[in-house]
């Protein structure tokens, strides 16, 4: 898995505080049943037990086992001023299983 930062995002990570233990975590938001859709976030958290960490340039980014089963092989991260960060590409899907007895 590689995880990498455009520029901005690189920049104002750098420029941020961080209180105490936080770091970035990328976290997915997971909603629906039969069409699920994902939605990656940047958040900033305290290690979790488990955690992959990934250090790009001096910065540590964590990522549990929930979240990183549902990121690409390359994800990306970027920001803008409006937006934020922004991780990755969130997709949806369809599909649907049904059980027959």
């Amino acid at each position: 898995m590689v995880i990498t930062l455009t520029e901005a995002a690189l920049n104002k990570l750098k420029e941020m505080v961080f209180k105490d233990e936080q770091s970035p975590r990328i976290d997915a938001d997971v909603a629906g049943g039969c069409g699920m859709t994902v939605k990656f976030t940047l958040i900033f958290d305290e290690p979790r037990r488990n955690d992959t960490l990934i250090e790009y340039e001096g910065i540590q980014i964590q990522i549990d086992r929930f979240t990183k089963r549902y990121l690409d092989e390359e994800t990306q991260i970027d920001y803008t001023v409006d937006q934020g960060f922004l991780v990755g590409e969130s997709f949806a899907s369809s599909a649907c299983a049904i059980e027959i007895d």
